[in-house]
């Protein structure tokens, strides 16, 4: 692996990236707009915004960097872009390394933008400090970032990258212990949800918001969600092909 190759494979997409604005202002504002959502849906309960808003804080980042990675992914996939990169002199890895440095930029942003409107702007409290939780919402938005980039292989066309989303992580946000805990939930799905990446994801957000720090489960739940992150790269990497179909 080429840092020099990654580094200049990064930059291709960031620049790439730039002159999408309105993609990239739709990666902050929809998560934005969401959380304003969820707030006024429980307006009339005290307590609730501020109990499912910090779990939210991060998962929405998730669940759109993968649908926008996954898609971007595709489209360099089948417009040709990828297969002339890698006539050059770059391993798989540069090439993946390369696309996941310039998202988990556009990552890192999103996540700190969505995290502090959601303490600045809706007023959401926390037992955990702020700082956490937005350094747990960007980690998320890796996570999303890394399996986007996974997925995108298994599709073929950009409609077929979309129904990777409620086909693969919608089922995620559902048994991940938000709407239900998971030990209330018939044991297939209790088994299914321990192995799923959002439910670790989750879970450290769920201890930052509720308990106020981490603790031993907590970071063995971030190492989960960062191992999950890595473990994506590296077989996203596998999944290239010197041609493309």
């Amino acid at each position: 692996m080429s840092a020099r190759g990654t580094f200049a494979v990064g930059v291709r997409v960031m620049l790439q990236l730039r002159r999408d604005p309105r993609t990239l202002a739709l990666m902050v504002v929809v998560p934005c707009v969401l959380l304003a959502l969820v707030k006024g849906a429980f307006d009339g309960q005290p307590g609730t915004f501020d109990r499912v808003g910090g779990p939210l804080v991060g998962i929405f980042p998730l669940i759109l960097m993968f649908l926008i990675t996954s898609i971007t992914m595709l489209r360099e996939r089948t417009t040709g872009t990828l297969e002339r990169l890698m006539t050059m002199p770059l391993s798989k890895l540069d090439l993946l390394a390369g696309y996941g440095l310039a998202f988990a930029v556009v990552a890192a942003v999103q996540g700190t933008i969505v995290g502090a409107f959601a303490f600045l702007v809706l007023d959401l409290d926390t037992a955990g400090s702020p700082v956490l939780v937005i350094v747990l919402a960007v980690a998320n938005a890796l996570l999303g970032m890394s399996l986007g980039l996974f997925t995108s292989a298994f599709a073929r066309t950009e409609f077929q990258a979309v129904q990777f989303m409620p086909a693969f992580i919608l089922p995620q946000f559902l048994i991940c212990g938000l709407l239900v805990p998971r030990h209330d939930m018939v044991g297939l799905l209790e088994a299914i949800s321990s192995v799923a990446p959002m439910t670790y994801a989750y879970d450290a957000l769920s201890r930052v918001t509720s308990e106020g720090s981490l603790g031993g489960e907590g970071l063995a739940d971030l190492g989960v969600t960062l191992g999950a992150t890595l473990l994506a790269l590296v077989l996203g990497a596998t999944t290239l092909r010197r041609r493309t179909a």
